[in-house]
């Protein structure tokens, strides 16, 4: 399991601040604003919770925030680069190498397995099969999901699929993961045992999480909360 074997290779830079920064961030769908002008900052190795009902804008956020869609007005920035001044290949280059994904229902290739799943990100980046499946097979162990490594799919359950997604999105050694309602397709005893295994490995690793969440159990796992209403960062409560 993960916390027997940490890895101590730490990602150092970003950790006083502005690793990933929105400012002023607008996004709008035809005539439905999803954002209304939303500027928040992620720091190197925390975590992150995006809280907020449906509808409320956190899922758009977080796509801004992995430079998936674009924003209409405002600038994201990362390690200091904007977004908008990126070549379309540097930020596909970006998402491959610096971020990792975890999405509510694993997003798995259904014709590979969890093996080739895991494998997928580094044999992309150019890494031989060899090694590319070593490191899966390490990570398919960390996460107590390595006897499913030649199982697709289908032949898991949705607490194992997801662990498997876990490890294809820690498998880079990214800067950032992007987790959105990662554990809204799960029980509860498999949602908690997979966002545990989440933050640990990413803690280890020096990894920035970004999980977007509309339940507060789940965002309690993280070293702070932004709450989005209606497009905008909700206001702090302050303690009376």
């Amino acid at each position: 399991m993960i916390d027997a074997e940490p890895d101590v290779r730490k990602k150092t830079e970003g950790t006083s601040g502005g690793l990933l920064v929105a400012t002023d961030v607008r996004r709008a769908f035809g005539q439905s604003v999803a954002l209304g002008g939303i500027s928040v900052e992620v720091n190197g190795g925390e975590v992150v919770a995006v809280l907020g009902p449906s509808g409320s804008g956190k899922s758009t956020l977080l796509l801004c925030l992995a430079g998936i869609i674009s924003p209409d007005a405002g600038e994201v920035t990362y390690r200091g680069r904007s977004f908008g001044s990126l070549p379309d290949a540097t930020l596909t280059r970006l998402r491959r190498d610096e971020f990792g994904f975890v999405f509510q229902f694993g997003q798995l290739v259904p014709e590979l397995t969890a093996l080739d799943n895991v494998s997928l990100p580094l044999r992309l980046a150019g890494l031989r099969r060899r090694d590319a499946e070593a490191r899966a097979h390490d990570w398919l162990a960390r996460l107590d999901v390595d006897d499913f490594a030649f199982k697709r799919a289908g032949e898991m359950s949705g607490g194992q699929s997801q662990r498997v997604a876990v490890a294809r999105a820690l498998v880079t050694g990214p800067r950032v993961i992007f987790a959105d309602e990662p554990t809204g397709s799960l029980d509860s005893l498999n949602g908690e045992l997979v966002l545990r295994l989440l933050v640990s490995a990413a803690r280890q690793q020096g990894t920035s999480v970004v999980l977007v969440t509309h339940e507060t159990l789940v965002a309690a796992h993280a070293d702070r909360e932004i709450v989005i209403r209606d497009g905008k960062v909700a206001p702090a409560l302050v303690a009376p």
